[in-house]
Protein backbone atom coordinates (compact mmCIF):
# COMPACT_ATOMS: atom_id res chain seq x y z
CA UNK A 1 0.00 0.00 0.00
CA UNK A 2 1.12 3.57 -0.71
CA UNK A 3 -0.09 6.24 1.69
CA UNK A 4 -0.38 9.84 0.51
CA UNK A 5 -1.05 13.19 2.16
CA UNK A 6 -0.39 12.29 5.79
CA UNK A 7 -2.24 8.94 5.53
CA UNK A 8 -5.46 10.55 4.28
CA UNK A 9 -5.22 8.55 1.05
CA UNK A 10 -4.30 4.95 0.40
CA UNK A 11 -3.89 3.12 -2.87
CA UNK A 12 -3.31 -0.58 -3.41
CA UNK A 13 -0.37 -1.03 -5.79
CA UNK A 14 -1.36 -4.66 -6.31
CA UNK A 15 -4.54 -3.57 -8.15
CA UNK A 16 -3.45 -1.47 -11.13
CA UNK A 17 -5.95 -0.49 -13.83
CA UNK A 18 -4.03 -0.42 -17.10
CA UNK A 19 -5.72 1.97 -19.55
CA UNK A 20 -3.15 1.62 -22.31
CA UNK A 21 -3.56 -0.31 -25.55
CA UNK A 22 -0.67 -2.70 -26.32
CA UNK A 23 1.24 -2.30 -29.55
CA UNK A 24 1.26 -5.42 -31.75
CA UNK A 25 2.11 -6.33 -35.32
CA UNK A 26 -1.30 -7.93 -35.89
CA UNK A 27 -4.54 -6.66 -37.37
CA UNK A 28 -5.76 -6.17 -33.78
CA UNK A 29 -3.58 -3.08 -33.44
CA UNK A 30 -5.51 0.21 -33.66
CA UNK A 31 -4.45 2.54 -36.47
CA UNK A 32 -4.96 6.24 -37.14
CA UNK A 33 -3.58 8.79 -39.59
CA UNK A 34 -3.50 6.68 -42.76
CA UNK A 35 -0.51 4.48 -41.94
CA UNK A 36 -0.09 0.71 -41.96
CA UNK A 37 0.12 -1.52 -38.92
CA UNK A 38 3.37 -1.69 -36.88
CA UNK A 39 6.16 -3.99 -38.01
CA UNK A 40 7.87 -6.25 -35.47
CA UNK A 41 10.32 -8.61 -37.13
CA UNK A 42 13.65 -10.33 -36.39
CA UNK A 43 16.93 -8.89 -37.57
CA UNK A 44 18.40 -10.85 -40.48
CA UNK A 45 22.13 -10.99 -41.32
CA UNK A 46 22.60 -13.33 -44.26
CA UNK A 47 21.59 -16.81 -43.03
CA UNK A 48 21.33 -15.62 -39.43
CA UNK A 49 17.82 -14.80 -38.14
CA UNK A 50 17.29 -13.21 -34.74
CA UNK A 51 14.57 -15.62 -33.71
CA UNK A 52 15.09 -18.59 -31.39
CA UNK A 53 12.30 -20.64 -32.97
CA UNK A 54 14.06 -20.44 -36.35
CA UNK A 55 17.00 -22.35 -34.90
CA UNK A 56 19.55 -19.78 -36.05
CA UNK A 57 19.87 -17.68 -32.88
CA UNK A 58 20.14 -18.06 -29.12
CA UNK A 59 18.11 -14.88 -28.63
CA UNK A 60 15.06 -13.12 -30.03
CA UNK A 61 16.33 -9.90 -31.58
CA UNK A 62 13.55 -7.84 -33.18
CA UNK A 63 13.38 -4.52 -34.99
CA UNK A 64 10.21 -2.54 -34.32
CA UNK A 65 8.82 0.09 -36.69
CA UNK A 66 5.88 2.11 -35.41
CA UNK A 67 4.47 5.62 -35.13
CA UNK A 68 3.54 6.73 -31.60
CA UNK A 69 0.73 9.00 -32.79
CA UNK A 70 -0.95 6.45 -35.04
CA UNK A 71 -0.34 3.06 -33.46
CA UNK A 72 -1.77 3.15 -29.96
CA UNK A 73 -1.62 4.82 -26.57
CA UNK A 74 0.82 7.71 -26.60
CA UNK A 75 1.65 10.83 -24.60
CA UNK A 76 2.66 14.04 -26.34
CA UNK A 77 3.93 17.47 -25.36
CA UNK A 78 3.44 20.81 -27.11
CA UNK A 79 6.39 19.92 -29.36
CA UNK A 80 3.77 18.03 -31.37
CA UNK A 81 2.59 21.33 -32.89
CA UNK A 82 5.51 23.77 -32.56
CA UNK A 83 8.12 24.89 -35.05
CA UNK A 84 10.88 24.46 -32.45
CA UNK A 85 11.69 21.03 -31.01
CA UNK A 86 10.33 20.09 -27.58
CA UNK A 87 10.67 16.58 -26.19
CA UNK A 88 8.14 14.66 -24.13
CA UNK A 89 11.09 13.17 -22.25
CA UNK A 90 12.06 16.66 -21.07
CA UNK A 91 8.51 17.90 -20.53
CA UNK A 92 7.28 15.06 -18.32
CA UNK A 93 9.48 14.78 -15.24
CA UNK A 94 6.90 13.65 -12.65
CA UNK A 95 4.80 10.54 -13.05
CA UNK A 96 2.20 10.30 -10.27
CA UNK A 97 -0.84 12.57 -10.31
CA UNK A 98 -4.22 13.03 -8.68
CA UNK A 99 -6.72 12.27 -11.47
CA UNK A 100 -10.44 12.37 -12.16
CA UNK A 101 -12.14 9.91 -14.53
CA UNK A 102 -15.31 11.14 -16.25
CA UNK A 103 -17.51 9.56 -18.92
CA UNK A 104 -19.09 11.60 -21.73
CA UNK A 105 -21.21 10.79 -24.78
CA UNK A 106 -20.16 13.32 -27.45
CA UNK A 107 -22.94 15.51 -28.85
CA UNK A 108 -23.88 15.38 -32.52
CA UNK A 109 -23.12 18.70 -34.22
CA UNK A 110 -23.76 18.58 -37.96
CA UNK A 111 -21.71 15.65 -39.25
CA UNK A 112 -19.48 15.61 -36.16
CA UNK A 113 -19.62 14.29 -32.61
CA UNK A 114 -18.11 16.78 -30.19
CA UNK A 115 -17.22 16.85 -26.48
CA UNK A 116 -18.44 20.25 -25.31
CA UNK A 117 -17.42 22.53 -22.46
CA UNK A 118 -20.86 22.10 -20.91
CA UNK A 119 -20.51 18.30 -20.93
CA UNK A 120 -17.13 18.43 -19.21
CA UNK A 121 -18.44 20.88 -16.61
CA UNK A 122 -21.50 18.71 -15.95
CA UNK A 123 -19.49 15.49 -15.69
CA UNK A 124 -17.08 17.04 -13.21
CA UNK A 125 -19.84 18.58 -11.11
CA UNK A 126 -21.70 15.24 -11.05
CA UNK A 127 -18.65 13.36 -9.83
CA UNK A 128 -19.30 11.57 -6.53
CA UNK A 129 -18.23 13.24 -3.29
CA UNK A 130 -14.49 12.86 -3.08
CA UNK A 131 -11.48 13.34 -0.85
CA UNK A 132 -10.43 16.01 -3.34
CA UNK A 133 -13.53 18.11 -2.66
CA UNK A 134 -13.27 17.76 1.11
CA UNK A 135 -9.61 18.77 1.15
CA UNK A 136 -9.99 21.41 -1.60
CA UNK A 137 -7.40 19.74 -3.80
CA UNK A 138 -6.86 20.44 -7.49
CA UNK A 139 -6.87 17.60 -9.97
CA UNK A 140 -3.65 17.39 -11.94
CA UNK A 141 -5.01 14.98 -14.56
CA UNK A 142 -8.34 14.42 -16.30
CA UNK A 143 -9.25 11.10 -17.94
CA UNK A 144 -12.14 11.17 -20.44
CA UNK A 145 -13.92 7.97 -21.45
CA UNK A 146 -16.35 8.41 -24.34
CA UNK A 147 -19.59 6.57 -25.05
CA UNK A 148 -20.33 4.23 -26.62
CA UNK A 149 -17.37 2.40 -25.07
CA UNK A 150 -17.06 -0.57 -27.41
CA UNK A 151 -14.12 -2.89 -26.92
CA UNK A 152 -13.20 -2.46 -30.59
CA UNK A 153 -11.60 0.86 -29.58
CA UNK A 154 -8.60 -1.36 -28.86
CA UNK A 155 -8.34 -2.40 -32.52
CA UNK A 156 -10.27 0.27 -34.44
CA UNK A 157 -9.07 1.65 -37.77
CA UNK A 158 -9.71 5.40 -37.39
CA UNK A 159 -8.44 6.79 -40.69
CA UNK A 160 -11.09 8.76 -42.60
CA UNK A 161 -13.84 7.96 -40.05
CA UNK A 162 -14.20 11.48 -38.56
CA UNK A 163 -13.94 10.36 -34.90
CA UNK A 164 -15.37 12.50 -32.07
CA UNK A 165 -13.17 15.29 -30.77
CA UNK A 166 -12.88 17.97 -28.09
CA UNK A 167 -14.23 21.46 -28.71
CA UNK A 168 -11.88 24.41 -28.35
CA UNK A 169 -14.06 25.79 -25.53
CA UNK A 170 -13.83 22.49 -23.65
CA UNK A 171 -10.04 22.49 -24.01
CA UNK A 172 -9.88 26.06 -22.67
CA UNK A 173 -12.06 25.11 -19.72
CA UNK A 174 -9.83 22.12 -18.93
CA UNK A 175 -6.73 24.32 -19.14
CA UNK A 176 -8.31 26.99 -16.92
CA UNK A 177 -9.22 24.25 -14.44
CA UNK A 178 -5.45 23.79 -14.00
CA UNK A 179 -5.45 20.30 -15.47
CA UNK A 180 -1.87 19.54 -16.51
CA UNK A 181 -2.42 16.12 -18.05
CA UNK A 182 -5.36 15.25 -20.30
CA UNK A 183 -6.06 11.63 -21.27
CA UNK A 184 -8.71 10.60 -23.80
CA UNK A 185 -9.81 7.43 -25.63
CA UNK A 186 -9.78 9.04 -29.08
CA UNK A 187 -6.99 9.25 -31.70
CA UNK A 188 -6.87 13.03 -31.27
CA UNK A 189 -8.40 15.81 -29.21
CA UNK A 190 -8.95 17.58 -32.55
CA UNK A 191 -11.13 16.93 -35.58
CA UNK A 192 -9.52 14.54 -38.08
CA UNK A 193 -9.78 16.93 -41.06
CA UNK A 194 -9.54 20.45 -39.61
CA UNK A 195 -7.27 22.20 -42.15
CA UNK A 196 -4.41 22.15 -39.64
CA UNK A 197 -6.18 24.40 -37.12
CA UNK A 198 -5.55 22.09 -34.13
CA UNK A 199 -7.77 24.28 -31.98
CA UNK A 200 -8.02 21.94 -28.99
CA UNK A 201 -4.29 21.17 -28.92
CA UNK A 202 -3.44 24.87 -29.05
CA UNK A 203 -6.05 25.78 -26.44
CA UNK A 204 -4.95 23.11 -23.95
CA UNK A 205 -1.25 23.95 -24.29
CA UNK A 206 -1.99 27.69 -24.53
CA UNK A 207 0.03 27.92 -27.73
CA UNK A 208 -0.82 31.17 -29.50
CA UNK A 209 1.83 31.03 -32.22
CA UNK A 210 3.42 27.72 -33.24
CA UNK A 211 6.44 29.48 -34.77
CA UNK A 212 7.23 31.88 -31.91
CA UNK A 213 6.22 30.27 -28.65
CA UNK A 214 4.56 32.56 -26.11
CA UNK A 215 6.07 32.68 -22.63
CA UNK A 216 2.93 31.36 -20.94
CA UNK A 217 2.66 28.27 -23.14
CA UNK A 218 2.31 25.13 -21.03
CA UNK A 219 5.63 23.37 -21.52
CA UNK A 220 4.97 20.69 -18.91
CA UNK A 221 1.38 19.85 -19.86
CA UNK A 222 0.71 16.62 -21.75
CA UNK A 223 -2.02 15.02 -23.83
CA UNK A 224 -2.42 11.24 -23.89
CA UNK A 225 -4.55 9.79 -26.69
CA UNK A 226 -5.89 6.35 -27.67
CA UNK A 227 -6.39 4.99 -24.17
CA UNK A 228 -9.08 2.46 -23.29
CA UNK A 229 -10.93 2.56 -19.96
CA UNK A 230 -12.90 -0.63 -19.20
CA UNK A 231 -16.62 -0.29 -18.43
CA UNK A 232 -16.17 -1.70 -14.93
CA UNK A 233 -13.84 1.18 -13.97
CA UNK A 234 -16.08 3.68 -12.20
CA UNK A 235 -15.96 7.43 -12.65
CA UNK A 236 -14.27 9.21 -9.78
CA UNK A 237 -10.91 9.85 -8.15
CA UNK A 238 -7.72 7.92 -8.88
CA UNK A 239 -3.99 8.17 -8.64
CA UNK A 240 -2.50 8.16 -12.13
CA UNK A 241 0.93 6.75 -12.91
CA UNK A 242 1.79 8.12 -16.35
CA UNK A 243 4.64 6.04 -17.76
CA UNK A 244 6.49 6.84 -20.98
CA UNK A 245 9.47 5.42 -22.81
CA UNK A 246 12.51 7.71 -22.78
CA UNK A 247 12.22 8.99 -26.35
CA UNK A 248 13.62 12.42 -27.20
CA UNK A 249 10.64 13.07 -29.44
CA UNK A 250 7.45 15.11 -29.30
CA UNK A 251 5.57 11.93 -28.29
CA UNK A 252 6.23 8.53 -26.79
CA UNK A 253 4.24 5.34 -26.49
CA UNK A 254 2.90 5.33 -22.95
CA UNK A 255 1.34 3.16 -20.28
CA UNK A 256 -1.03 5.12 -18.04
CA UNK A 257 -2.08 3.21 -14.93
CA UNK A 258 -4.91 4.16 -12.58
CA UNK A 259 -5.11 3.23 -8.89
CA UNK A 260 -8.39 3.52 -7.06
CA UNK A 261 -8.22 5.66 -3.92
Amino acid sequence: MLALLDNKYQIDLSKPIDISIPLTNTDENPIAWYIEKPVIEPVVFGDWIGKVSEGKSSTNFNNIFFNPHGHGTHTECLGHITNDFYSINQSLKQFFFFAELITIEPEKTGDDYVITKEQVQKALSASPDSYRDRLNLTNEALVIRTLPNQKDKKSRKYSNTNPPYLSEEAAIFIRESEIQHLLIDLPSVDKEHDEGKLLAHKAFWNVKDTHTLNQDARLNATITEMIYVPDETEDGNYILNLQIASFENDASPSKPILYKI
